[in-house]
């Protein structure tokens, strides 16, 4: 019986004998249709593998039938954005490479580092370049199972990271859709989790690097994450520029002022922001460092008054004076004019604006002519701005070509200097800085492929709701991850490395793109400290958008993470462990979610929210979640329900992790649908128990003989059935009742198969 065959063929009504039957499962079957139903939408089928589904009816408190249409799905994103982001991490490890060869001589101190340096990070690009490899080998499953965590060549990939999706139509209420990706907690399973997670692994590794002697000069995180940026913006904004240069030349010599006009507002935009990229103060410091770094250099002090931005310099060596105590003993024999890099980034300024002044020139006797075009003798005056005029190519490409080499020297010497940050910041933590980027990368890696899945199925949901549109472009796409994870022995090292994940998740932003072929496949670029996705949508489906995100407007993602530990490993790390590390990730992010609210309230209308849900007060709910995390009560579940809540009526994407995403995960899931159908959909109460135990077994009413399990691919028809176990995520927040659980469990196992 499908689903669809109640609306006609049957009453919806429920007689007294209807009551008392048991709600069942209607039908299991895969979804031949793909995640996205009679719609077909190709980009979202692309993204989506293998759905499976099933078909409930239950009762609601006016004796109706509500249906529900549950569906679980694979991705093929599983595999493809770790692949994309692999391939991104090699060629980025290849420039800085080549960046730190490009340094030029340096004292034997500083070039044996050097050395060392690029001989460790030619070993971990093999790696990256091994493991990209035998990915691209991969075929099969689109996801990564659970026995397979342990794997070294699939560290980048999420544990099995699927849709769960469910549909409901109710009688008398609006049928509404609710999305969770289930995916297991982003973390280095491989590299195991003896030392900490990267939460800890962070926080030693930097006062580590603090304490570093003569040997290497301490850069703040901070500021090596400028200097990153700085060389992204050089290698960014260097062929633009050029670009732009070049359209000016041709549109000079086809003598069109339009044309002209255009094309030197760009090239003024891009090297505007190109010459504001240089007036940071690290730039002036690592160059300074870097001359001292060469086999002889000295300090050449100026005798002139110094400008406030000199004397902007002398506070930033104050705010670093390990630098030049460091330096003091490196030998000096050459100058080196402070001053000079001062002049040299300026230059660039100076020859734009002598180009856009002989822009000016041009434009206004190509003017003038065309004013005394009907005069048979013009003026003196005129003769002289004619006279001046020529050919527009030959007046311009001196300028042009001016400008090109004065940027060419600002970039050379820009290059090196960040450079030579980025060497401090790899030599003073040798091997250790290569494996935790390497470990952040893996988490990263993880987090994104679920960001990125999540996304795009928001965005397909809510292509005809112009209120999310709206806020997605204004606020940004809220995301809250459901924790299970214990705060005990190896888990509490994965909720570590969880919490950083996903919170270096705030560096991606997203932009939607017309799809120009057949491949709807997301597209991924940008560097470690800052990505960008580019999601496609076919033409009809891409003109649905608001024009500012049709323009390429990025959109901001706001990442949460609230955990509890429900398992018996919670229970021993609250009776004899330590559960601050969850209190204090709980804390970090209610921060983090009020200031989305607030964004939220100060930049959309009131009447946004999903209409079915403004009988809640949002306001209070995050009052009642902040009193909750502040109350430290054991297994608080209470504080999962909130936070979920909270984000479906912000419009929010919803994950929930656990370990592997298979046990806890779907507890969590099935008893978080049933809620809705009780609280959004009028689920009759005394049916809540019956619907959770429908959701959670395998086989119900006798209805299939065998199913296949998505875990291992292999048939479950002689496994027990599960039913019995679904309580464990409430029986597991009191350890007494955990304790009589586990005694009527076994009494059941036992009297089942005597």
């Amino acid at each position: 019986m499908k689903m669809g065959e109640l609306d006609e063929g049957e009453t919806d009504h429920i007689t007294a004998d209807a009551q008392d039957q048991k709600c069942a499962l209607v039908r299991e079957c895969t979804a031949t249709e793909g995640i996205s139903g009679k719609d077909n939408l190709p980009s979202l089928n692309a993204v989506l593998r293998n759905p499976v589904c099933k078909l409930y009816r239950f009762p609601t408190s006016d004796n109706k039938w509500m249906r529900i249409r549950e569906q679980m799905a694979e991705t093929t994103l599983s595999f493809h954005v770790p692949k994309e982001l692999i391939n991104l991490h090699i060629k980025e490890d290849m420039r800085r490479n080549q960046e730190l060869k490009d340094l030029g001589e340096l004292a034997p101190h500083w070039d044996n580092m050097r050395k060392s340096v690029i001989a460790h990070c030619d070993q971990m690009l093999s790696m990256y370049q091994d493991t990209l490899a035998e990915l691209g080998k991969h075929t099969g499953s689109s996801f990564k199972s659970s026995c397979s965590k342990g794997e070294k060549t699939l560290e980048f990939i999420p544990i099995n990271l699927h849709l769960q999706r469910m549909h409901v139509h109710s009688p008398r209420l609006k049928d509404a859709l609710y999305d969770v990706i289930t995916v297991g907690a982003p973390a280095a399973h491989f590299q195991g989790f003896k030392n900490g997670g990267l939460r800890k692994l962070l926080s030693k590794f930097e006062a580590e690097r603090r304490n570093t002697g003569y040997q290497c000069i301490y850069y703040s995180p901070e500021n090596t994450a400028k200097a990153k940026e700085v060389l992204s913006n050089i290698s960014h904004l260097q062929p633009l520029i050029s670009s732009h240069a070049d359209l000016l030349l041709s549109s000079a010599s086809q003598r069109s002022p339009d044309s002209l006009k255009n094309s030197l507002k760009m090239l003024s935009e891009k090297t505007e922001l190109f010459v504001h990229t240089f007036k940071d103060q690290l730039v002036r410091s690592a160059l300074l460092a870097l001359y001292t770094a060469r086999p002889g250099c000295v300090l050449k002090k100026p005798a002139v008054p110094r400008n406030s931005a000199e004397e902007g310099a002398d506070a930033q060596h104050q705010d670093h004076p390990a630098h030049i105590k460091r330096q003091d003993s490196i030998p000096h024999h050459s100058e080196y004019d402070e001053e000079e890099w001062d002049r040299v980034w300026a230059n660039v300024a100076k020859s734009l604006n002598c180009l856009i002044a002989m822009v000016d020139r041009l434009l206004e006797k190509d003017n003038i002519s065309n004013i005394k075009e009907g005069e048979n003798e013009p003026s003196a005056e005129d003769c002289k701005v004619l006279h001046t005029g020529g050919d527009w190519y030959e007046q311009l490409y001196p300028l042009v070509v001016t400008l090109k080499d004065c940027m060419a020297e600002v970039v050379t010497r820009a290059k090196q200097s960040m450079a030579f940050v980025l060497l401090q910041e790899l030599a003073c933590g040798l091997p250790q800085c290569l494996m935790l980027t390497l470990r952040r990368d893996i988490v990263f890696s993880q987090a994104l492929a679920g960001l990125v899945c999540g996304f795009v199925i928001k965005l397909h949901t809510g292509l005809h709701d112009q209120g999310f549109l709206q806020q997605l472009h204004t606020v940004g796409l809220l995301v809250q991850y459901e924790g299970l994870l214990s705060t005990y022995s190896e888990e509490a090292g994965m909720l570590e490395d969880m919490a950083v994940g996903i919170s270096d998740l705030q560096k991606v932003m997203f932009r939607v793109i017309e799809a120009k072929s057949e491949d709807f496949l997301p597209i991924i670029s940008g560097r470690r400290e800052h990505y960008i996705i580019e999601v496609q949508l076919p033409a009809k489906m891409f003109e649905l958008l608001p024009q500012e995100i049709k323009e390429g407007k990025l959109l901001r993602m706001y990442p949460v993470l609230f955990n509890v530990g429900i398992n018996e490993q919670q229970t021993l790390a609250e009776r004899f462990g330590d559960t601050t590390l969850q209190e204090n990730i709980n804390q970090e992010n209610l921060e983090l979610l009020k200031e989305y609210y607030k964004l939220f309230t100060e930049k959309m209308p009131p009447d946004c929210l999903p209409h079915f849900q403004e009988q809640n007060d949002l306001k209070g709910l995050l009052e009642s979640l902040h009193q909750n995390i502040q109350a430290k009560k054991r297994k608080n579940v209470e504080i999962m329900w909130l936070a979920a809540t909270i984000c479906r009526k912000l419009n929010g994407v919803r994950f929930t992790c656990c370990k592997s995403a298979k046990d806890r995960t779907s507890m969590s899931v099935t008893l978080e649908q049933c809620s809705i159908l009780r609280d959004e959909h009028q689920l009759h109460k005394d049916f809540f128990i019956r619907a959770l135990d429908c959701m959670r077994s395998r086989q119900t009413q006798g209805a299939l003989t065998e199913s296949d399990d998505p875990e291992t691919g292999c048939l479950t028809d002689n496994k027990p059935t599960s039913r019995h176990f679904y309580p464990v995520a409430l029986l597991l927040v009191s350890s007494h009742l955990l304790v009589v659980w586990l005694i009527l469990s076994l009494a059941l196992l036992l009297a089942k198969y005597q």
